[in-house]
């Protein structure tokens, strides 16, 4: 008889916070200023174990900043930087339903994560938007592993 004591090394999870998006605004003849707009967003997440330190971590989130709605889905490279903390970097696609003319905007994410116990974790990411057209987001939240 043939024994396997291989652990999964798929995770499922939820995730969910505030967000906060910041425009460049033309303002009159003195350059640009920054305008903060403050939202929520929640989706879900698979992390996928390739070895002990490193994992990849697509995610699928719905964000919204007043009218303004779009879909996110980063594809992050994650690193185990110890078994409380990890950092996340990789592109990030994005479908905006009403906003723009162009409605799909690759963007850059580099997020940090900190577990408080083994299913939840807080969490923090930086999205960098290659145009302005493509703002800047920080996002805050709570994510919970199955």
């Amino acid at each position: 008889m043939l024994k396997c004591n291989a652990q999964p090394n798929v995770d499922f999870g939820i995730k969910g916070g505030l967000n906060l998006t910041f425009f460049k605004v033309p303002e009159a003849q003195f350059g640009n200023t920054i305008q903060t707009e403050t939202g929520f967003y929640g989706g879900l997440f698979t992390d996928f174990k390739i070895d002990e330190t490193v994992h990849l971590q697509p995610e699928l989130l719905y964000i919204q900043l007043n009218d303004f709605k779009f879909i996110n889905a980063p594809i992050y490279a994650k690193f185990q930087l110890s078994n409380k903390l990890s950092f996340m970097a990789g592109p990030s696609l994005n479908y905006f339903f009403d906003f723009f003319v162009n409605k799909f905007k690759v963007r850059g994410d580099l997020a940090s994560a900190y577990n408080i116990s083994n299913h939840l974790d807080i969490h923090m990411k930086f999205v960098v938007g290659f145009t302005e057209v493509a703002p800047n987001g920080l996002f805050l939240g709570i994510g919970y592993t199955f």
